[in-house]
């Protein structure tokens, strides 16, 4: 029987309500909610229930998801939080992680396992922050000391791979030729256009937009989605990645919305992609995982073991840097959480489609999957238990006084 793609999306929204309170039933296990997405994506895709397919509908839903997950991350980041110690402790970490993925992907390419040495370094060098922030801010470290040093090494983690892939793109032949006057040009627009949206927020316009906030108008809302968009569009007429466009737009929209007012955006915002759009994103991404490259050949169950140790060595050992900053467990904590790298992973293979062969693709996506199911889960655990471990000066007041006067 043919599988009808208005059922598949039903069944989709059925599996986005359902999740979160598979989540809370599971005992003993703190399962990210994208991760049972995911899964759940897989079990009713063609390759296991054949219950869903993904569509074009659901993949034009997908996209969107996808776009707001980063353009979320873009409205997000506390630049005042991150900036100083944490956004350079992230940069130095990047940075070694470059160096790192440069030698392990080339080496890989030479020794035959992978095509495309560049593109899976690049891959293996990301964080998905846009996945993290979520999680984060439900174990209520998003606004901790903590919480700043994962958004600097996220955001350079996002940032940076994606620039990577496009400076590489940029100087091959074809549609990518020429892209890096392409690419200064829309990078001058986004400083131009976040000069303005810092410096001139004309006072009627602003009243305007608090004013429609709560009404029918929904006025900030439409315009967000508007520059997301637009940015997104423009993006790939420059010949540049999507993903840049909405991360792009989001520090737009969030340099131009401040304060509470800008608080009450963002949870619009949010209610929008999480409620919608990004559980669709994975449980899409479940629907086209394929499932048979990776249980089929034994190249790829070597591979995917291998990508997920590469994972921490490339993205967590550089979070050690921050010995100045952070102690030894929230240190270990930030190195796991900074090797998590679903659905980036994702975004860096669809870059340049056809660089990596599906074993290769599989792999890195399952070890991805992986690395969202186990590390944040590991870096949320040293957390509790450094919480859990007394200070010294706990231990000093909770000892009895065994004072006598003379």
């Amino acid at each position: 029987m043919e599988i009808s793609e208005l059922h598949s999306l039903l069944l989709i929204l059925v599996i986005a309500g359902s999740a979160p309170f598979l989540c809370e039933w599971i005992p003993h296990i703190r399962l990210p909610l994208v991760v049972l997405e995911i899964v759940l994506g897989i079990l009713i895709g063609p390759q296991v229930l054949k219950l869903a397919i993904a569509g074009p509908t659901i993949q034009v839903f997908a996209t969107f998801g996808l776009a707001f997950l980063f353009f979320l991350v873009g409205f997000e980041i506390d630049y005042p939080a991150i900036r100083g110690r944490p956004l350079a402790v992230g940069v130095l970490g990047w940075l070694a992680s470059l160096i790192i993925c440069l030698s392990v992907g080339f080496g890989l390419q030479a020794a035959g396992i992978v095509e495309s040495g560049l593109i899976v370094g690049a891959a293996m060098s990301t964080t998905a922050l846009g996945t993290l922030l979520p999680i984060l801010r439900d174990a209520n470290e998003l606004r901790t000391k903590f919480g700043a040093y994962v958004m600097a090494s996220g955001a350079m983690g996002e940032f940076g791979p994606i620039l990577l892939v496009v400076l590489a793109l940029s100087s091959g032949e074809g549609e990518h030729s020429g892209s890096i006057l392409l690419m200064l040009v829309f990078t001058l627009i986004i400083i131009v256009g976040a000069f303005i949206a810092f410096k001139y927020r004309p006072p009627r316009i602003i009243l305007l937009l608090q004013k429609k906030m709560h009404t029918s108008a929904q006025l900030p809302v439409r315009l967000s989605i508007l520059v997301l968009a637009s940015l997104v569009i423009l993006a790939r007429d420059f010949g540049l990645d999507a993903v840049l466009g909405a991360l792009a737009a989001g520090v737009l929209v969030a340099l131009a919305s401040p304060g509470v007012h800008g608080e009450s955006l963002r949870h619009k915002l949010e209610a929008i992609s999480f409620g919608f759009f990004a559980p669709i994103f994975f449980i899409g991404t479940g629907l086209r995982y394929d499932l048979n490259a990776l249980i089929s050949n034994k190249m790829a169950l070597l591979q995917l073991p291998m990508f997920l140790v590469l994972f921490l060595v490339i993205r967590g050992l550089p979070a050690l840097m921050a010995r100045r900053d952070l102690d030894l467990r929230s240190r270990i904590a930030l190195g796991f959480l900074s090797s998590t790298q679903l659905p980036l992973v994702i975004a860096i293979i669809g870059m340049k489609s056809g660089a990596v062969s599906t074993v290769t693709a599989a792999s890195l996506i399952g070890a991805g999957m992986v690395s969202l199911l186990l590390f944040p889960v590991v870096a949320l655990n040293l957390r509790r238990a450094k919480e859990q471990i007394p200070s010294e000066t706990s231990l000093e007041v909770s000892l009895p006084l065994k004072m006598e006067l003379p």
